[in-house]
């Protein structure tokens, strides 16, 4: 094909993909879906990442506002997007990142020991304020079914963020992905509660 001919053809597709695209460039129509959710959360003992017990239900009503989600240490697609957010949100709000509680929960407890999940959140610099939990196969299904986030195979998991503000029984549901700005208005409304 003559040079002239793949120009002409580079900038058709070109053409194409920009008008396939649509007006989508100047939407702001999320790519997520958030809901308010009341969740019965069991009040198991689980292990964080120093080896220490933990109930989960001490850690939620900390008198602090709360994030959790649900990751597993060797994921290579959504848990690493999840943990970056919660590792952007404690830097943004740096002195003041010991005021929120952030909770991630294991979904594969056969493999996150304390050892896997405290290398998992050095790798993310995680600070103070942050844990990871695992425990038994029966408590992490029974916490994941509390949440409406169960899923029997790991690699289907959900791009899950779940909040609540200190003194609530209701939780923001952020199904999908989001960026630091979501993460921000999100735990600004929280403290306006």
């Amino acid at each position: 094909m003559p040079k002239k001919q793949k120009l002409i053809f580079i900038m058709g597709i070109m053409l194409i993909c920009v008008f396939a695209a649509g007006t989508s460039f100047g939407e702001s129509k999320p790519r997520y879906k958030r809901s308010i959710e009341k969740y019965a959360v069991p009040d198991v003992t689980l292990v964080n990442q120093d080896g220490r017990k933990v109930r989960l239900l001490s850690l939620i009503n900390s008198g602090k506002p709360v994030m959790l989600d649900f990751i597993y240490g060797t994921c290579t697609t959504i848990c690493p997007v999840l943990s970056a957010g919660f590792t952007n949100l404690q830097n943004k709000l740096g002195q003041d990142a010991a005021k929120v509680q952030l909770i991630s929960v294991t979904i594969d407890p056969e493999y996150d020991t304390p050892a896997v999940m405290k290398d998992y959140l050095k790798r993310f610099r995680a600070k103070p304020g942050w844990d990871f939990l695992t425990g038994s196969r029966e408590d992490i299904d029974r916490v994941m079914r509390a949440f409406n986030a169960y899923v029997p195979n790991k690699m289907a998991h959900y791009p899950l963020t779940l909040l609540k503000a200190s003194n609530s029984d209701q939780w923001v549901r952020i199904y999908g992905m989001v960026g630091m700005s979501v993460l921000m208005t999100e735990y600004a409304e929280l403290n306006r509660k």
